[in-house]
């Protein structure tokens, strides 16, 4: 699961790479120009810390994103996008565009955030048009693929309409606007285009990033936030996204994965090894929270905890699954 973080120069996205990752890529001017930088990032979940602490198990393996820092044009408005960048984009599962709404040194500009969002947007949209509509053509020649004609249409249609396809904005504000709800137009604007939305100081959360757990908590307690923007920006790409995860519980492994929501069991199986879907059989789930409570799976087992399903059981957040299969 890949996350591209895109912006003109100056909107700080390599500070909001560093902040999200905890690494420390050089945010100097023109450092990123030409360089992707990636950072992989666990995806805390409590509910494996629990599975863990019960079946102490030799590995706990939680989900993971990647988060790709795409360097997407210079200056505040649109420059044109390269191919090399647009295929960079491409790559990914979901775009994060980051957009200054504070005053800089490298930056000296006053900040224009919509600007910079519709700008971006409608780039994006027109390249997104542009490979859509060679795919159409391509696809009516060969008279062969009437669902993906069709949904490909769908796609048309909505970029059509100037919605852009799956992102999120972050918003970098100053330090003291960072638990103050965003500006009432930018908020306005990503409800309307169904975008997520995360707020922060990019500066002081990539400082954050650094310290030690119990500084963490401290500073972002100071701040009037729960969380700091790693756990924010994981949230909302988990939305975004429409993720939720299965969980896998034994001796050797606790682990998260993540799936589509509405994904059935068969599918899911697949997610694990192409071997578990092709030879599915049954799926055996127990709640999270009932293995916690009960403590074994035997004692699920006994007090009717542990259900059988098959193959079109829709996955829930939570569900702890032993895939039975023969190849």
């Amino acid at each position: 699961m890949k996350i591209g973080l895109v912006g003109f120069a100056g909107s700080g996205k390599t500070t909001v790479f560093n902040a999200i990752t905890g690494l420390s890529a050089d945010t100097g001017a023109g450092a990123a120009r030409g360089k992707t930088n990636l950072g992989a990032v666990k995806v805390p979940d409590h509910r494996v810390d629990a599975l863990t602490k019960l079946f102490q198990p030799k590995k706990k393996v939680y989900a993971e994103i990647t988060f790709n820092d795409v360097a997407a044009g210079g200056g505040g408005s649109a420059r044109g996008l390269d191919r090399k960048v647009l295929d960079g984009m491409r790559e990914v599962d979901a775009l994060c565009q980051v957009v200054r709404a504070v005053e800089t040194d490298s930056a000296p500009e006053p900040p224009a955030p919509m600007r910079e969002i519709r700008d971006l947007e409608a780039e994006l949209i027109l390249a997104d048009l542009e490979l859509v509509e060679r795919r159409l053509e391509r696809i009516k020649k060969e008279k062969a693929k009437p669902q993906e004609e069709q949904a490909l249409h769908a796609i048309k249609a909505h970029l059509d309409a100037e919605k852009p396809l799956r992102s999120l904005t972050a918003l970098d504000v100053d330090e003291g606007a960072v638990a103050a709800a965003p500006p009432a137009e930018i908020a306005a604007h990503a409800k309307a285009a169904g975008l997520g939305l995360v707020q922060l100081s990019a500066k002081v959360e990539q400082d954050i990033a650094q310290m030690s757990p119990d500084e963490q908590r401290e500073f972002v307690a100071a701040l009037g936030l729960t969380e700091p923007a790693r756990d924010r920006f994981l949230h909302a790409a988990y939305a975004l996204l429409d993720l939720i995860s299965m969980l896998t519980a034994g001796e050797d492994e606790c682990r998260a994965w993540p799936i589509k929501r509405g994904m059935t069991a068969h599918r899911a199986a697949g997610k694990i090894h192409s071997d578990i879907e092709r030879g599915f059989i049954k799926a055996e789930v127990i709640w999270w929270e009932d293995l916690i409570a009960l403590g074994s799976e035997a004692a699920c087992r006994s007090a009717g905890k542990q259900a059988l399903q098959g193959k079109d059981y829709v996955m829930r957040d939570g569900d702890v699954v032993n895939f039975k299969f023969a190849v």
